[in-house]
């Protein structure tokens, strides 16, 4: 018989309904894990995912909040364990993006896209760290990020900024929390199909010279992200922190450049 990888663990997935989130629901459900999704916009997306959980014998729940705000994402963990009894692992998948360069970039977009990426993980990172502490046993943070927390993306400036501090945050997070057995960990994807890549995918001339720099030639599916997320949530990967795991089809490494 085989194993259920994540069997009885809670988890809160924030940004989870839709895209690479929701693909990390579907996959944490399937290996026995009870989410919390967080989301910001769309309930009726939320209210589907949480019926096809439950329509796989899962269980989920969905709680809107503002993960740029600390008393909701202490929230969101107050729901995890309330719905759940205690919390194992949080996810900082929420994310936006402004595809501006520094010279045209706001004010208020720079602060809207490093609030939704990095302000959120870090006290993400911090109210699941506590929880953890308060409960014993220890835990995982994982932050999905980027290639672009090491690789320059001119035009994205802002983005790219965003992650680089996730990078920084992931590294000295686990190294502080490792004591009390936290772990915290990056997934760095490259282009994935998700809503975020809509207007690339729906230019072929993009899609061409984005492949052609892709050694694996194509974009990631979201459904990978989400296998690499439940290995790394799971036991197998026990020995893991202050890291980050890349998963871009080789693109960083690869000779043709964007």
């Amino acid at each position: 018989m085989f194993a259920v990888l994540l069997q009885g663990k809670s988890i809160v997935v924030t940004g989870g309904n839709s895209g690479i989130g929701e693909a990390i629901v579907l996959a944490a459900v399937a290996e026995g894990a009870n989410v919390v999704i967080d989301y910001v916009a769309d309930p009726e997306a939320t209210t589907s995912l949480i019926a096809k959980v439950e329509g796989a014998g899962g269980r989920a729940v969905g709680v809107r909040a503002d993960v740029s705000q600390p008393a909701d994402l202490q929230a969101l963990v107050q729901q995890a364990v309330d719905s759940f009894g205690r919390l194992d692992v949080l996810i900082n998948n929420a994310g936006i993006e402004t595809r501006t360069s520094l010279l045209d970039t706001s004010e208020a977009d720079f602060d809207k896209v490093v609030a939704v990426n990095m302000k959120s993980a870090f006290f993400g990172t911090q109210a699941a760290a506590r929880q953890f502490i308060s409960q014993g046993g220890g835990g995982l943070v994982l932050n999905i990020s980027s290639v672009h927390e090491d690789w320059p993306m001119p035009g994205n400036i802002a983005y790219c900024v965003s992650k680089g501090g996730i990078r920084m945050l992931t590294r000295t997070a686990g190294v502080e929390l490792g004591p009390h057995d936290i772990r915290v960990i990056n997934i760095a994807p490259g282009a994935v199909a998700t809503p975020i890549n809509a207007a690339t995918e729906a230019d072929a001339a993009k899609m061409k010279a984005l492949d052609a720099a892709i050694p694996l030639g194509r974009m990631a599916h979201a459904a990978e992200i989400a296998d690499i997320a439940v290995f790394l949530a799971s036991g197998k990967a026990g020995y893991m922190t202050a890291t980050t795991v890349v998963v871009d089809g080789g693109i960083t490494q690869g000779s043709v450049g964007l």
